[in-house]
């Protein structure tokens, strides 16, 4: 498809960003932008064909990345604070989803200030903002630390103040233990799953003990078939580690290879590229729907499975740590709570009477 024979404009359609692509007509090129791009829609409106404005398919048609944007409702020197503090994490290398989460809280404050500028807040002014999210918007404990943390983040790293101690107690986080699926339910689960794409995903996912962002991460070179090893590069703390690849997983993979013929990642999307975290999320929650599971939980539910389940059959813990890229024995050990197979063993007394 040579793409300089189209134009390409950024536009809104029924309330949804677009790119619309416009060309001289001939059948070659709309059977050409149909074959790279069969997802692509025609507009009588607009007399134009039109793709949904993803990072994908700008990625896929050579345009530039989405700016950064910045929102109105904040004063012009905060948000000259708001771009440093997104370089300064860029700079710092932090993962997609962290810079995410902290923008979206420094901004929360930004928006509150209106023309106050943040600089200018001390420590005490600073202690009366994480009170009023406390009290009046009643604040979860994982909210209230992202929130500490990311506030602390722009006056010590951006600002290079001292670090901040506030005079209040950080909420403990609840213990909870990890939701699992039984094995009749993953065996249910990848039953009910006919797509070979979606099924792979989720033979992985509990196969490998891998989190999703893991998953969608992986290039077709991570995978030494020979050695029947996958590399997971740079996951949760930008560590590399190696995890066993399932023997009854090699024979589809190897017929997905041939189906989808991916390029560079094992999953791609609709658009090339990589595959989306919420697609691989979607997947799950489909098959759980197919399978009748009527569980609250999520993809993340099969790492949970997988480390169980390996418990269950007798594997040390301490390899278990490694698979799963644990940096302490202790976070891998909330899994001996959940199947501590010589407490199944003790009866209750009530049995006895």
């Amino acid at each position: 498809m040579d793409l300089s024979l189209y134009q390409f404009s950024f536009g809104e359609y029924y309330e949804k960003e677009v790119i619309w692509i416009r060309f001289y007509y001939t059948v070659a090129l709309k059977n050409a932008l149909k074959n790279h791009f069969p997802s692509a829609k025609w507009s009588q409106t607009h007399k134009a064909w039109y793709l949904p404005d993803l990072p994908a398919v700008r990625k896929a048609l050579h345009l530039p990345p989405k700016k950064e944007k910045i929102t109105s409702a904040i004063c012009p020197q905060n948000q000259i604070a708001l771009q440093n503090y997104i370089s300064t994490l860029n700079l710092k290398a932090y993962s997609k989803n962290t810079i995410r989460l902290y923008v979206n809280e420094f901004e929360q404050l930004l928006k509150l200030l209106k023309n106050i500028p943040v600089d200018t807040l001390t420590p005490e002014r600073l202690k009366d903002y994480f009170l009023y999210c406390l009290e009046q918007h009643k604040a979860k404990e994982a909210t209230m630390n992202s929130k500490i943390n990311a506030i602390k983040f722009y006056f010590e790293q951006v600002l290079h103040q001292p670090k901040m101690f506030f005079d209040i107690p950080r909420p403990k986080k609840a213990l909870l233990l990890p939701k699992v699926l039984s094995k009749s339910e993953v065996r249910k689960l990848l039953k009910a799953t006919t797509n070979p794409k979606h099924l792979l995903v989720l033979q992985l996912c509990y196969g490998m003990g891998l989190r999703v962002s893991e998953i969608v991460n992986i290039r077709i070179e991570d995978i030494d078939s020979d050695n029947m090893r996958v590399l997971i590069r740079g996951a949760k703390g930008k560590k590399d580690r190696y995890v066993n690849l399932p023997i009854s997983v090699l024979e589809p993979m190897r017929a997905y290879y041939k189906l989808y013929q991916p390029k560079e990642w094992l999953f791609e999307g609709q658009y090339g590229g990589q595959y989306s975290v919420r697609s691989a999320q979607a997947v799950f929650k489909n098959a759980m729907k197919k399978a009748k599971i009527n569980k609250t939980i999520g993809i993340h539910s099969l790492r949970h499975s997988y480390a169980t389940h390996l418990i269950e059959s007798g594997a040390d813990i301490r390899f278990i740590k490694e698979l799963l890229g644990h940096n302490s024995i202790k976070t891998t050990q909330v899994y001996t709570h959940i199947t501590d197979i010589s407490k199944s063993q003790i009866k209750s007394p009530l049995d006895n009477l």
